[in-house]
């Protein structure tokens, strides 16, 4: 695996020939982030050693290296879940192959269904902690000590620093943003009632398909993360509503001028 990691990497270091200041992964629905870049370099998955493709709608397949707010980014333009069959070696590989370039900071994406009755479908949510309950670790096995070590700090899975850039942000454009815990379930379906109650029980703001993984590995290899969510449905143990993934698409698109406000302030002021 580490061999097919250097492999990936040195194949998009020598195009890119620069070492970008963030990796940036897009969700369900999030796609038009992607047009906020200036592009020096787009890169088709399917051209990348290695690179699994995306089989979701709402998902690209593009790898985007280019200019947002004046900083250097590497865009995945579509992730790849657990529940489209891949092992979790393979939906955390990009992850690990942005840490080969050098890349520090790590900005993810998502779609959730909302559980606090705080939240709004196409209310946004910074995730400040989450809930792992996907059935398979992805630092299950050999670890990798190349990478990171065998056992890994979780008690700060989101940079506070980041989430402060994000907020300021948000509260100077007059955004509506929440903060919550994410729950990740293996999916693809969405959640009874009944379960919508467990993730309530247990804590949960939020729950959904994807991005624990990703930050799991993450912070295996140290780096900095911060995730956006776009609340898309609503459930509860005492309300539920049927849900598509045509329903989830559409949320995520009303929601995408305050997505793209908010990451466009967190990547000019981070440094």
């Amino acid at each position: 695996m580490l061999e097919k990691i250097r492999e990936t990497a040195n194949f998009i270091k020598d195009i890119i020939q620069d070492t970008p200041d963030f990796a940036i992964v897009l969700g369900s629905g999030l796609g038009k982030l992607k047009d906020e870049v200036q592009p020096i370099h787009i890169l088709e998955y399917k051209d990348i050693p290695n690179f699994p493709q995306t089989t979701v709608v709402g998902h690209g397949g593009q790898l985007i290296f280019g200019i947002l707010e004046g900083k250097k980014v590497l865009m995945m333009s579509g992730r790849f879940h657990y529940y489209e069959g891949y092992s979790m070696d393979t939906v955390v590989f990009p992850i690990r192959v942005f840490h080969l370039l050098g890349i520090k900071n790590l900005l993810l994406s998502n779609a959730s269904g909302g559980i606090n009755p705080n939240y709004r479908v196409a209310d946004i949510a910074i995730v400040k902690d989450h809930i792992n309950m996907m059935p398979e670790h992805p630092l299950r096995g050999k670890n990798i000590d190349e990478l990171g070590p065998r056992f890994v700090d979780m008690s700060e899975s989101y940079n506070k620093r980041m989430i402060a850039i994000a907020e300021k942000a948000a509260s100077e454009n007059n955004i509506t943003i929440h903060q919550g815990v994410y729950l990740a379930l293996q999916g693809p379906t969405f959640e009874t009632p009944a379960e919508y109650g467990m993730i309530k029980a247990m804590g949960g703001d939020m729950v959904g398909m994807s991005t624990v993984p990703e930050v799991i590995v993450a912070k295996h290899m140290n780096m900095d993360v911060f995730c956006i969510s776009v609340i898309t449905d609503l459930g509860g143990p005492d309300i539920s509503f049927a849900v598509s993934h045509e329903e989830v698409l559409n949320a995520a698109n009303k929601a995408m001028p305050n997505v793209i406000t908010v990451v466009k302030g967190l990547v000019k002021n981070y440094q």
